[in-house]
């Protein structure tokens, strides 16, 4: 099935519209919404139409109606309007990001890859399709927690292939083309000598280390660099990472080419902003300026939800008339994954338009999109879809499959999808255990996770424990839990506040606020840095003992540390309990203050603040106003709460008495 048909499905009318065509680009004039639209207007002999003024179109056309047999799998309501397909006024979706972290994130581009596989190994780093809604908007920044080096001895032996950045690993792919043998000889080799440098290096400079190791003569080939860089960011070392770019930069021992422009790029664009990596841009010269570079940024603004700068690097990469690759659309199709469902068909049909083939990961964010509006027909038959086309599912789609299929509640097919994971043989398929365990507990099989955790324990892997903890906590089985902790804790010297995390998850979903204080106080000791995963769970701690207030005094102590900014997850947690209370005032201060650390406006947000005012019986003056002002457009839910606090609607009784 080609995406023309794919998105013909996902069609629909909508009686408001927000699609405006552009000439070689999106288009973020305001716009008008249209009270009538047909689902059915695209695209102009081969190019879009620009309409500078939606009130005096230049051009339009309309596609041919579709056919009525090709009724709908995706069923994404489509949002065209006589603007055409490419508009950047977009808005959250009464339904957006349902399952969505990305909890890990290592969006960031691929250098010279296929379109055909250049987001295998994207699911590090786009694991939203795999974790809970509460961890749906997490921004980069909660994975620095590991920035500073504290790296136990076994992980440096150990498999990390799971949280490989798909930056770097993609980069590679120049070397690997152009000379196959070094792909081999790399994974013979656990850990670079210079990786060991950089991580033993002390204080917050890398620079002397560096250059005691050049002194000494050592291997400095581009190789040895990309093995300490790959390693680097497996670990999240995101601020050393960039430190030995610039220093290579700066101490001409590399000769840059536009893969590691685009690395720098994307470490400066997760350590100092967007802002600082766009300025960088500049200083690249223009001959290494090309899609790579943009791409990456356009990944890293995906990665924090800033879905006008999004558009905007999109908008350049079509005005610089750069190819238009799988990689750029799947970023798109994440954005509004989360934010805007409606926009998903026109990226679609954009690529057929283009000749962009879909990847697997394409297929994975449709699949993982059907699963969390539950529809489970329409997802399998994208999957039918998929391989129709020559794909395969791998075990990551089947995990994907799996948890939507618990959700709805269809046990005997998540079970067998399960055994298909597992292969038959778990010795050969060991990595999917991190996968299978949480599943299985989801499941409620106590027997089937303590089987994987008996293969598993004798030579335990980091996130196979924490997998594991997780799913005793699921089972409610907080002893078995506390084992596997008890069991890192002797094998590994220094565990990360990721580790430590799980288990204080644990008590935190089950009201264990003296367990999980003195959890808190043993990472302190331990010398473990905490940080937003910590402070999330420790919030939600106190939330879920009652104390409210103490937990938003700890969000505001974080807050005040600025390294790194709170999760998404910890604002939004805290707001909604204020709004349960019907407390307008603290709502609106904890809207204020996520603003203030740049969680900009969404539709969850002002959700939140609305029922606050609801709660209260009060009425909120300029609330569609300030909803118009940050691009925000009411669902149909939202528009039904907005009717209860509008100051001035009218009622039989206020009718009367006027």
């Amino acid at each position: 099935m080609g995406l023309g048909l794919l998105a013909s499905r996902a069609m629909r009318p909508l009686k408001s519209s927000n699609f405006r065509m552009s000439a070689r680009s999106i288009v973020t004039e305001p716009e008008l919404q249209s009270s009538e639209s047909s689902a059915a207007e695209a695209l102009v002999g081969g190019a879009w139409g620009h309409f500078p003024n939606p009130a005096k179109p230049v051009a339009s056309c309309a596609m041919p109606a579709l056919p009525e047999d090709v009724a709908s799998i995706l069923q994404f309501p489509r949002a065209v309007s006589d603007r055409g397909l490419s508009s950047l006024r977009f808005y959250h979706s009464s339904y957006s990001s349902s399952n969505f972290s990305v909890g890990r994130r290592g969006l960031s581009s691929l250098a010279g890859t296929k379109s055909s596989g250049e987001e295998d190994d994207l699911e590090e780093g786009f694991s939203e399709l795999e974790t809970p809604a509460s961890e749906a908007v997490q921004e980069n920044n909660v994975e620095v927690e590991n920035d500073d080096g504290l790296i136990s001895e076994p992980e440096l032996s150990g498999d990390n292939e799971d949280i490989e950045d798909p930056i770097q690993s993609d980069l590679e792919s120049f070397d690997t083309e152009s000379d196959p043998t070094k792909k081999t000889s790399r994974k013979n080799r656990s850990f670079s000598e210079l990786f060991k440098t950089i991580i033993a290096a002390p204080g917050l400079s890398i620079s002397s280390a560096l250059d005691k190791f050049v002194e000494e003569g050592k291997d400095l080939s581009r190789e040895e660099i990309s093995m300490a860089m790959l390693n680097l960011r497996k670990r999240r070392m995101y601020g050393r990472a960039l430190q030995l770019s610039e220093w290579l930069e700066a101490k001409k021992q590399l000769e840059f080419v536009e893969r590691d422009y685009a690395s720098r790029v994307d470490l400066i664009a997760k350590i100092r902003g967007i802002q600082k990596a766009e300025q960088y841009i500049q200083k690249i010269p223009k001959s290494f300026r090309g899609e790579v570079i943009y791409r990456t940024l356009l990944a890293n603004c995906v990665a924090i939800t800033n879905v006008q700068k999004a558009e905007e690097i999109f908008n350049k990469m079509k005005d610089l008339e750069f190819p238009i690759t799988s990689f750029a659309c799947n970023q798109l199709l994440l954005l509004y994954k989360k934010v805007d469902k409606k926009k998903i068909a026109d990226v679609l049909l954009l690529m057929e338009k283009e000749n962009v083939k879909p990847s697997l990961f394409t297929y994975k964010i449709l699949i993982d999109t059907k699963g969390q509006s539950n529809d489970i027909t329409g997802m399998d038959q994208i999957v039918e879809t998929m391989k129709a086309e020559g794909m395969e599912l791998d075990i990551r789609t089947q995990a994907i499959l799996a948890r939507h299929y618990v959700s709805a509640g269809l046990k005997e097919k998540a079970e067998s999808m399960l055994k298909e994971m597992e292969g038959g043989n778990l010795k050969e398929h060991r990595w999917a255990c991190r996968l299978l365990l949480p599943l299985y507990a989801e499941l409620g099989k106590a027997d089937e996770v303590g089987r994987l955790w008996k293969f598993c324990e004798a030579n335990p892997r980091l996130p196979e424990c924490v997998a594991a903890i997780e799913a005793w906590g699921k089972l409610k089985k907080i002893e078995e839990a506390e084992a596997v902790f008890d069991r890192m804790l002797k094998t590994w010297n220094k565990l990360s506040s990721r580790n430590y995390s799980a288990l204080l998850k644990v008590y935190a979903n089950h009201k264990m606020l003296a367990k999980g204080k003195d959890l808190v106080k043993q990472m302190a000791d331990s010398g473990c840095r905490i940080g937003p995963l910590t402070w999330d769970a420790l919030i939600k701690l106190h939330v879920e003992a009652g104390e409210l207030e103490k937990a938003d005094s700890i969000l505001q102590k974080a807050a005040q540390q600025n390294q790194l900014k709170p999760m998404f997850s910890s604002y939004v947690l805290i707001m909604e309990q204020y709004a349960k209370r019907g407390d307008i005032h603290n709502t609106e201060k904890l809207f204020h203050r996520m603003r203030q650390v740049g969680y900009v406006s969404r539709l969850r947000q002002f959700q939140t603040l609305i029922q606050a005012y609801i709660k209260a019986k009060a009425p909120a003056y300029g609330m569609r106003e300030r909803m118009k002002a940050d691009n925000i457009f009411p669902n149909k839910a939202l528009a039904a709460d907005l009717v209860h606090v509008d100051p001035f609607r009218k009622t039989a009784v206020s009718d009367l008495l006027d």
